[in-house]
C-alpha cells in the first residue's frame, strides 16, 4: 500500500507553468517537470516559511549543507566533506558560470551527444565551442569511444569538459570504472570536469550512479559536480542546486564565479524545501521509483506490442523515455510537429540532442498512468497517421 499520491496530477493550466502552457486538446509530455505532487514533507517546510510573513535577505547555513551531506551519504553512499559544497540557484546558472571561469572565450568545451541541449547554450552563448566525443550506439546502450575522447581531451584548446552523469536523455548510468576513467583522462591533460548530476537520484534500478566527486586519487582534484533537488521532487522553480568541488583552488575560482555572476542567493522557499527534501524525502522517492517502474514497464510493454516500428532504447535513470523512430523516420523534428498537430501529443524532438538524436524522440513519463496511457494512445495515432502520410 502506497503512502503518497502517485495518482493525482495537479492541474496546472493558466499557473504560468511552462510546461502546461497549451491549448485545449494537447498533451504536454516533453519538459523535464513531472505531473506529481511533491513530497509532504517539502509542502509543510514551505508553508511554515510563508506563515513568517517576513522575507528578508538569506544565506545558507550549516543546516543547508549538512542536508546535501547527509542525502549523498544516505542514499548514495558517497561522502562530502562539509567545505566542498556552494550554494547556487540551479545547476544550469552555476554550469554557465563555471564556463566562463574555468575555460577562455575560443576554447573548447567536450559533451557526449547525443546530450541535454542546455549545455549548447551555456557553451556557445559564452563564445566557447563544442567538441562532442559521440557516443556509440549499440544494440540497447550507448558506449563510449575512449579514444576519441582522449583525442578530444588532449587537443591544446580543450579545457572543460560537461559531464551528463547520469545521461539525459539516453538514461544510461555510467560505471563507476566509466567514471573514474574519465576523471582521470581530464586530469592527465589538465582539464577540468563538470558533472551535470541532477538525474542522479532517479535511477529506477540496478546499479546506482556514481558521483564524479567520488572518485579515487588526484583525478579528483580536477571534478567539480552540480546538483540538486529539482528534478528527483518536481521543484525545479525552488531555484536550489550545489556544486560539489573538492579541490580548494579549483573552489575558489568556481565559488568567484557564482557569487560575481549573481547566482548564489537563495530564494525565501530554497533552503528549506531543499532541507526538507534531503532529511525526509527518501520513503517518498522509494515509492516514486516504483510508479515510474510501473509507467516504463506499461510504455514498453504498448509499444513492443502497438508500435513495432518503434524501439525503446532508454538505460535505466531518468523518468525520460528514449525511443528509436528511425523506422519511420530519421527527421523527429518534423515528426514531432506532425504529432503535435494531429493528435495533440507535445514530446521532445531527439535532434534537438544532436548526435544521432534526429532519429529519436524523448518523452517524459513522470505523471500518473491514465496520462501515460492517454500520451501512448496518441503516440499510437500519430505514428499510423503519419506513416499513411508517408
Amino acid at each position: 500500500m502506497t503512502k503518497f499520491d502517485f495518482e493525482t496530477a495537479p492541474d496546472r493550466r493558466n499557473t504560468d507553468s511552462i510546461k502546461w502552457d497549451v491549448e485545449s486538446g494537447q498533451l504536454p509530455m516533453w519538459i523535464a517537470d513531472m505531473d506529481f505532487k511533491t513530497a509532504p514533507a517539502i509542502i509543510e517546510a514551505m508553508k511554515k516559511k510563508i506563515e513568517l510573513q517576513a522575507f528578508g535577505y538569506e544565506w545558507p547555513r550549516k543546516d543547508y549543507f549538512d542536508a546535501v551531506k547527509k542525502w549523498y551519504k544516505e542514499e548514495h553512499q558517497a561522502v562530502i566533506e562539509s567545505d566542498w559544497m556552494i550554494f547556487s540557484t540551479g545547476v544550469i546558472p552555476a554550469l554557465s558560470s563555471i564556463v566562463r571561469r574555468v575555460s577562455h572565450i575560443g576554447d573548447n568545451v567536450v559533451v557526449q551527444e547525443p546530450v541535454y541541449n542546455i549545455f549548447y547554450n551555456s557553451i556557445e552563448n559564452n563564445g566557447r565551442h563544442v567538441l562532442s566525443n559521440n557516443l556509440i550506439p549499440r544494440t540497447d546502450h550507448y558506449e563510449i569511444d575512449w579514444a576519441d575522447l582522449e583525442a578530444k581531451l588532449a587537443n591544446p584548446l580543450t579545457t572543460l569538459m560537461i559531464f551528463c552523469n547520469p545521461h539525459n536523455p539516453i538514461g544510461q548510468v555510467w560505471t563507476k570504472e566509466e567514471v573514474q576513467k574519465i576523471a582521470e583522462l581530464c586530469h592527465k591533460h589538465h582539464v577540468t570536469l563538470v558533472s551535470d548530476e541532477i538525474h542522479g537520484d532517479l535511477v529506477r534500478y540496478g546499479e546506482d550512479y556514481t558521483p564524479a566527486f567520488s572518485v579515487k586519487g588526484h583525478a579528483k582534484d580536477a571534478v567539480i559536480s552540480l546538483v540538486s533537488p529539482s528534478k528527483t521532487f518536481n521543484v525545479a522553480a525552488l531555484h536550489a542546486a550545489t556544486a560539489i568541488v573538492p579541490d580548494k583552488n579549483l573552489r575558489q575560482i568556481v565559488e568567484r564565479g557564482i557569487n560575481s555572476d549573481e547566482v548564489a542567493e537563495p530564494n525565501l522557499l530554497a533552503i528549506p524545501g531543499t532541507i526538507a527534501a534531503y532529511t525526509k524525502g527518501h520513503e517518498w522517492l522509494k515509492e516514486l521509483k516504483v510508479q515510474l517502474n510501473e509507467n516504463f514497464n506499461y510504455a514498453i510493454d504498448t509499444i513492443s506490442e502497438k508500435l513495432p516500428d518503434l524501439k525503446v532504447e532508454s538505460g535505466p535513470a531518468t523518468y525520460l523515455m528514449w525511443i528509436n523512430i528511425s523506422k519511420i523516420t530519421e527527421d523527429s523534428e518534423e515528426f514531432t510537429a506532425f504529432l503535435k498537430e494531429k493528435t495533440g501529443l507535445i514530446v521532445s524532438s531527439g535532434a534537438i540532442y544532436r548526435g544521432d538524436g534526429n532519429k529519436f524522440i524523448r518523452i517524459n513519463l513522470a505523471c500518473p498512468l491514465p496520462m501515460v496511457k492517454d500520451g501512448l494512445k496518441q503516440l499510437e495515432r500519430g505514428v499510423a497517421l503519419y506513416s499513411k502520410n508517408n
